[in-house]
């Protein structure tokens, strides 16, 4: 990060901005410095106003300017106000080409490429971080060239890890074109790690230790990812980073899941807890209690997990996580189930459905709704009873008292997959309708649910509802054609008017094109599309904070000579446009609300398959006509401690 100091020394007794702003002898600066000093203690909206008070006040400086450039777009970053990020560290690669600073130019284009990952515009991102690791390599900066590896690693993962994300699969169970991000991830980490090593920097290698078993467990190499996590674990316990390794004892708990090391794991996640405890961080708390009552369901302890959901949902509660709230009452509802609480598990699951109907979450309602009326129906209740029966349970949060196991028999275990869920059934009209208003469809495709409806429209719709439906969407397109077309009322007075005044020869058709009014139109639109190609280049006087002198004219008369564009430019060129092309495709359905107390991480899915798999052995099989049921294969036991 570009810094201020070495230049003006000031004293440790800062004064408040306006008092900065009063004194006549405050210097853009002295502003800059107070900035700085703010940023590094971590007050980044203080720090923001003291940079935007030093570019209203300008400077001759072009080195001072781009450092506050640079800071002012990491402070607005940390501030999360990205869009500011992104304008000054364009002010600051401006300035930096300008100037002829390469290295300048290589941190402006690494810090656009780290606020456009977070944008979710990893083409772009990719784009500017390997601009800035080709000008490191060229400029023989090793440091520079290690976190622009770095950077395009995580621009790589953050990529794979959002094409994942939501998907019911496992780590692992990747498309070719996700693998072949992850795997390139890995390449650039790998080679970020060999360069600090030989640089001696041994906390960057515990980032690239740690990044490289994310990126390892997502890519389903759960032995890698262990190997990874336990380097960072160990380089996190040298320095002391309490923080770092928190996350390493989770990530080797969930790695460790999907070897079947339950025991294993849950040792992990109780030293997360431990750690999160410490560090006051309400939000990995209630992680790592949701990750170890997950884990305990896997081990067949109900009691216990029971216990650790609770405390997600009381963390959850606190923090106004209703998505975490529904996680909660659902993974409640299906422990009581496995204990043969049905009474309890109805409880959790009224308040699924409730919280699920509040945060829209038409998958999680429909679960919920369907988990209902099977308890219901065990317990012999109806509609009616529910309201009698609120007063039985104790205060939500508090510790439910629940009967003797008993068999799970009588209900199965729920299965939060669209196969069990019924879809409902929406013709072309409601599908039309919802996208219009921007609500999420039902996880179906259109092609499955047309085929499902057409027969069904035939068979209880009037031909003439149908006729009115397509009128109705023929006029509805037809306004939309008819707002792009131009109005040519205005065209064809131009016309007679100009027929009047200065007629067209019969017969020469070449007139046409020849006639001073046609010029005079032609030259209308060039002057035109010059003026917008004008307002989309970078110029170095619309730089704000900058005063031009004659002490830096020499410096920016260097950017109005000409010059041919190498091969680069023009490759680069092409994959922004691409990038800009992607922006405007259609992007695939929402997968649903994200819950802070629950991880990125989560191996419900796992629970999904092992929970039906030992339902599946508790089943009788039926004898056929021709086989006694003496001759029935034995139910295989559940495994205790694999999956």
């Amino acid at each position: 990060m570009p810094s201020f100091h070495g230049q003006v020394v000031l004293t440790s007794s800062m004064f408040p901005l306006v008092h900065f702003v009063n004194r006549m002898e405050a210097s853009c600066l002295e502003l800059a410095l107070e900035g700085e000093r703010l940023c590094k203690v971590g007050d980044f909206k203080g720090g923001a106003a003291f940079f935007e008070a030093a570019v209203e006040l300008g400077t001759e400086d072009l080195k001072t300017l781009s450092a506050i450039y640079s800071q002012l777009g990491n402070a607005y970053f940390y501030l999360k106000e990205y869009a500011k990020a992104l304008e000054y560290h364009r002010h600051d690669l401006t300035l930096a080409r300008t100037i002829g600073d390469r290295i300048g130019e290589g941190k402006a284009s690494g810090n656009l490429g780290n606020t456009l990952k977070v944008l979710g515009r990893y083409d772009e991102a990719v784009m500017f971080c390997q601009r800035h690791l080709d000008i490191s390599r060229e400029q023989g900066d090793k440091v520079g060239e290690a976190r622009a590896l770095y950077n395009i690693g995580n621009v790589l993962h953050a990529k794979g890890k959002q094409q994942v994300w939501g998907c019911t699969q496992d780590p692992g169970d990747l498309s070719p074109d996700v693998r072949d991000t992850l795997q390139r991830a890995t390449q650039f980490y790998e080679m970020n790690l060999s360069l600090v090593k030989e640089l001696g920097d041994k906390a960057a290698q515990g980032r690239a230790f740690g990044n490289l078993g994310n990126t390892h467990y997502l890519l389903g190499n759960f032995v890698e990812a262990i190997k990874f996590h336990r380097e960072r674990l160990s380089i996190a316990k040298e320095f002391g980073d309490k923080a770092a390794e928190r996350r390493a004892y989770s990530n080797l708990g969930n790695a460790l899941i999907f070897l079947g090391q339950f025991h294993t794991a849950t040792e992990y996640y109780r030293k997360t807890l431990q750690l999160s405890h410490q560090l006051k961080d309400q939000v990995m708390e209630a992680q790592a209690c949701y990750s170890l009552g997950n884990t305990y369901t896997l081990l067949q302890e109900y009691d216990r997990a029971i216990d650790y959901h609770l405390k997600h949902l009381l963390i959850a509660q606190e923090l106004s996580d209703r998505v975490g709230e529904g996680r909660a009452c659902w993974s409640l509802g299906n422990a009581y189930v496995s204990l043969g609480n049905h009474r309890q598990a109805l409880h959790y699951s009224r308040k699924h459905l409730e919280i699920s109907r509040e945060i829209g979450d038409r998958n999680g309602e429909l679960t919920a709704r369907m988990n209902v009326e099977q308890l219901m129906a065990a317990l012999g209740m109806t509609e009616g009873d529910l309201s009698s029966c609120g007063s039985e349970f104790e205060a939500q949060g508090a510790r439910p008292k629940f009967n003797k196991r008993s068999s799970t028999g009588n209900v199965d275990l729920w299965k939060y997959t669209s196969e069990k869920v019924t879809q409902p059934c929406l013709c072309p009209a409601c599908l039309i309708c919802l996208q219009q208003a921007g609500s999420p469809l039902p996880i179906m495709s259109v092609t499955e649910i047309l085929g499902n409806n057409i027969s069904s429209m035939h068979s209880r719709r009037d031909p003439s509802d149908e006729d009115c439906f397509f009128d109705l969407l023929s006029k509805f397109q037809s306004s939309r054609m008819d707002d792009q077309r131009c109005n040519l009322n205005e065209q064809q007075k131009w016309e007679k008017r100009q027929a009047a005044t200065a007629p067209l020869s019969q017969g020469d058709p070449c007139s046409l094109i020849s006639s001073p009014q046609t010029e005079e139109f032609f030259d209308l639109i060039a002057s035109s599309q010059s003026r917008r190609l004008d307002d989309q280049r970078a110029s170095v006087g619309n730089l704000p904070g900058l005063r031009i002198t004659q002490n830096n004219l020499g410096h920016l008369r260097g950017e109005a000579d000409p010059q041919e564009p190498s091969d680069d430019f023009f490759n680069m060129l092409i994959k922004c446009q691409s990038s800009r092309i992607d922006d405007q495709r259609c992007s695939p359905p929402d997968p649903g609300p994200r819950a802070p107390t629950v991880p990125d991480e989560d191996f419900f899915s796992l629970i999904q398959r092992v929970q039906a798999k030992r339902m599946d052995e508790q089943r009788v099989f039926l004898p056929s006509d021709e086989q006694d049921e003496t001759n029935s294969d034995p139910a295989t036991p559940p495994s205790g401690d694999s999956s």
